[in-house]
């Protein structure tokens, strides 16, 4: 390990595999859930399911946490003994909450605190922050720690297979047209971050299991001759989570050089956005 403590924040919307949340020195901001009645916190008092439940009756708006959330948690930090903090947010294109961590860093002068604006969503974001964890451990030197990070934002990447446009035309994500489009041809889009870090779709495919195909070919693709790679697998709801063991097989079978392969339901802030049945096929490349 590096000689001084490292201490790491993350968002809920990066959705870090619960391993490494479980390990005590990873820290999650929460994003918010909020509905016209009430205020739920995302993966605290609401899940994913709860959400799709709800789907029909209202969709929700979602939002990043207040400064003063952040600033409670990098207080608890610091109080924890910490000198040195890696944060990996979601993108600045889709969120705030990159900058308001910028913002809020500055207050603690004492410590010496790392933003990594990682350009994805999902678990596209949260392999970053694995890596962050993995580079700690190993003993990696601060500064080399930092580049390699920056590195890492250009070599992860999520596919998200999304059953229906439905929920991203309702939260203003793409046009109606489109959505109105898509839904008639039975067109299930392949959904991806571009490189300036907001939704770009990558391909539209006729049928789910062509379009969950389709996801796993692009993350093989962009692994090109890569000789080593973290996988993962974001499902949203119980249908997607009962696809996940063959769609794990499928993904090992087509990219056999990976290291670790991460499972985990989308937050309820994302799952907001793309609604049930989505499918996330992440990949951050470990050896080029």
């Amino acid at each position: 390990m590096t000689e001084e403590k490292v201490a790491f924040l993350v968002d809920s919307g990066s959705n870090v595999p619960e391993e490494y949340i479980a390990l005590g020195n990873m820290k999650v901001i929460p994003l918010k859930v909020i509905y016209q009645d009430e205020e739920y916190t995302d993966n605290v008092d609401i899940t994913a399911q709860d959400v799709y439940d709800r789907l029909n009756e209202e969709i929700p708006k979602t939002s990043l946490p207040s400064g003063e959330v952040i600033s409670e948690i990098l207080a608890q930090i610091q109080a924890e003994g910490f000198k040195k903090v890696i944060c990996v947010t979601i993108s600045s294109g889709l969120s705030g909450t990159n900058n308001m961590v910028r913002l809020v860093a500055e207050n603690f002068k004492d410590m010496d605190i790392f933003t990594v604006d990682s350009k994805n969503i999902g678990i596209g974001s949260g392999l970053i922050a694995v890596q962050a964890y993995n580079y700690v451990e190993n003993g990696l030197k601060w500064e080399t720690i930092k580049d390699k990070l920056l590195e890492d934002v250009k070599k992860s990447k999520v596919f998200f297979h999304v059953p229906t446009l439905e929920y991203l035309q309702k939260g203003g994500r793409i046009g109606l047209v489109a959505s109105i489009l898509g839904n008639m041809l039975n067109l299930k889009p392949i959904i991806t971050c571009n490189e300036d870090g907001v939704y770009d779709t990558v391909a539209k495919i006729r049928g789910s299991k062509k379009s969950v195909q389709k996801a796993i070919d692009l993350a093989k693709e962009f692994a090109g001759n890569a000789k080593k790679y973290n996988l993962a697998i974001a499902y949203g709801g119980k249908t997607a989570k009962a696809q996940v063991q063959e769609i794990r097989a499928e993904l090992q079978k087509q990219l056999p050089h990976f290291e670790h392969t991460f499972e985990g339901e989308v937050s309820p802030a994302l799952g907001v956005h793309t609604g049930p049945g989505l499918i996330g096929i992440g990949i951050s490349i470990l050896e080029p």
